[in-house]
């Protein structure tokens, strides 16, 4: 059954080329807008998701053992939602089972089922929007944007790169190698994709559909079955994104046990017990180096896809706009209150000072020219609060409390502005929410190699440099490159040093600890199938 497909062949192909081009493209507009997505839409999301708490979630069909599921929101309310939740044996057995169907359909029915899903939960954007918001402690604008058009713009982006990797070759091919006088050898070759297993999707607590769907729709468009495994508090996004790929993978012809949802409970994980089980060949992570670790190390059997902690850094060496660079990292440091994964960290700045469009700044002017542009935005407090959000971790609020006291305080609050030396460990790891380290160092060389040294070290996925300087820019580039992090040189107005856009930035390059993998590339893609050949002589013709 190949309708989907067909049906959405034009918005693939538009997305390959934009894969290729890597300029704007998008099919799922960012902007929550009734005239977008239909003037009821907003209310009907609202409606939608009021209707969920207190209620037992339903997926049809699905393994369930228990009922699961003790959400509470970083807004303040218990979410009361109860989801379907099965042992870990049941669900591999379920995968498995999903597992033949899923690899014998073709390519174009597989493919089109994950680009009608996708389609589907875009539909669902607003519910989306509320699930997240209500899950992660983002403001709705951006846990809308987040976890619905820019997830569907990466899962759609992942789909791409696995039609462009599974069509890449011919099926089937007629071999003739000519034999001088004798008659040539003609052989008749078929390659056969093969899926490499079930595959595990574990979720973060921060972005729970941004990060998994790259994986859940890669794995699912190259013929492997996938649990979805959310984080405790974060489960609602993520499982209704199941409940609309089961419903759409049946109507496809295929199991909709090819997805999966796998609930537990904070102190009761089953993740370990999923990870380690030899049927599970892919796994994709986002989370803590200490459990990426724990994964390297005991779930072997597996490939995995890990975006893990790092410390992203900015080098403030020159600027011929001082108040749009203070402006612009005043928006990057307190946006979603530092919880995103490329969120800046570290600010190295010359011990001496800076030369700006308004004349030189002292070190101590810079700190303080970052801090009063935080509270000119966050001055407001109903923008303040669209702007950070909550903390979704009572464990973040607590570690920005023990730092308080690690160096002298610029600016107290949300974000925590704090100036440490360029040694201090507390600076040599990441440091999860909104604290950030204004860190003096000998010069803007020092600065690049000391941001630089650390992004190898110890990972980093974004980093950013002002400067007035280009011969000390493409040093800076070059340096970051060796590295493995992308750079942000000169940024001011409307675009942020946090922001990746699918189709064109390469979310986290696979090159420094911060992660293996690459949202989206070819590596991401590529080994979640394999090609397998068998050949006869061909028949003789008359």
């Amino acid at each position: 059954m190949t309708e989907f497909f067909a049906r959405h062949r034009r918005m693939l192909d538009d997305a390959v080329q934009a894969l290729h081009a890597r300029t704007f493209w998008t099919p799922f507009p960012e902007v929550p807008s009734g005239k977008i997505y239909g003037e009821s839409a907003r209310a009907d999301g609202e409606a939608a998701y009021a209707a969920l708490p207190g209620q037992p979630f339903a997926l049809p069909g699905h393994p369930e053992q228990r009922r699961l599921g003790a959400e509470v929101s970083p807004w303040g309310e218990a979410l009361r939602i109860t989801y379907p939740a099965a042992d870990a044996p049941a669900l591999i057995a379920a995968a498995q089972a999903a597992g033949d169907d899923l690899a014998a359909a073709s390519v174009e029915q597989r493919v089109g089922a994950c680009l009608e899903i996708l389609v589907r939960l875009n539909r669902i954007s607003f519910l989306l929007g509320h699930a997240t918001m209500h899950t992660t402690g983002q403001a709705f604008a951006m846990a809308f944007q987040a976890g619905g058009p820019h997830a569907q713009d990466r899962g759609l982006e992942a789909v791409a790169v696995a039609w462009t990797e599974m069509t890449r070759f011919a099926e089937a091919a007629r071999w003739e190698k000519p034999q001088g006088k004798a008659p040539a050898l003609v052989i008749d070759k078929q390659w056969t994709l093969v899926p490499a297993g079930v595959s595990l999707a574990i979720g973060c607590n921060t972005f729970p559909t941004w990060n998994s769907y790259p994986g859940i729709f890669a794995s699912l468009a190259t013929g492997n079955p996938v649990i979805v495994k959310p984080h405790p508090a974060a489960i609602l996004p993520l499982a209704l994104t199941v409940q609309v790929a089961r419903e759409v993978l049946a109507e496809a012809g295929l199991p909709a046990d090819a997805i999966l949802l796998a609930v537990d409970e904070p102190g009761a994980e089953i993740t370990k017990q999923l990870a380690t089980d030899p049927a599970v060949r892919l796994i994709d992570y986002t989370g803590s180096a200490t459990f990426g670790t724990w994964l390297r190390e005991n779930a072997r059997q597996a490939q995995l896809f890990s975006e893990e902690t790092g410390v992203n850094s900015v080098v403030i060496a020159a600027t011929d706009d001082f108040d749009g660079m203070c402006a612009n990292l005043a928006f990057s440091l307190s946006l979603y209150s530092g919880q995103m994964c490329t969120s800046p960290q570290n600010l190295y700045v010359p011990k001496d000072g800076i030369e700006t469009d308004g004349g030189h700044k002292s070190f101590d002017q810079v700190a303080e020219g970052l801090a009063r542009a935080i509270d000119v935005l966050l001055g407001d407090p109903k923008q303040a609060a669209g702007i950070c959000g909550a903390i979704a971790n009572p464990a973040t609020r607590d570690r920005v409390e023990k730092t308080r006291a690690q160096g002298r305080v610029i600016r107290d609050g949300t974000p925590l502005l704090l100036v440490v030396d360029a040694d201090a460990p507390v600076a040599q790891d990441e440091c999860f929410g909104p604290v950030v380290f204004i860190i003096p160092c000998a010069d803007a060389d020092d600065g690049i190699a000391r941001a630089a040294g650390l992004a190898a070290a110890k990972g980093a996925i974004t980093a950013a440099l002002y400067d007035t300087d280009e011969a000390r820019i493409r040093r800076a580039v070059w340096a970051f490159a060796r590295a493995g992090v992308n750079l942000s040189v000169n940024l001011t107005g409307n675009i942020f040093v946090n922001q990746s856009a699918a189709f064109s930035d390469f979310h986290v390059t696979g090159a420094n600890p911060a992660g293996n993998a690459s949202l989206t590339d070819t590596a991401f893609v590529a080994t979640r199938f394999r090609r397998v050949m068998w050949r006869r002589p061909a028949a003789a013709t008359a």
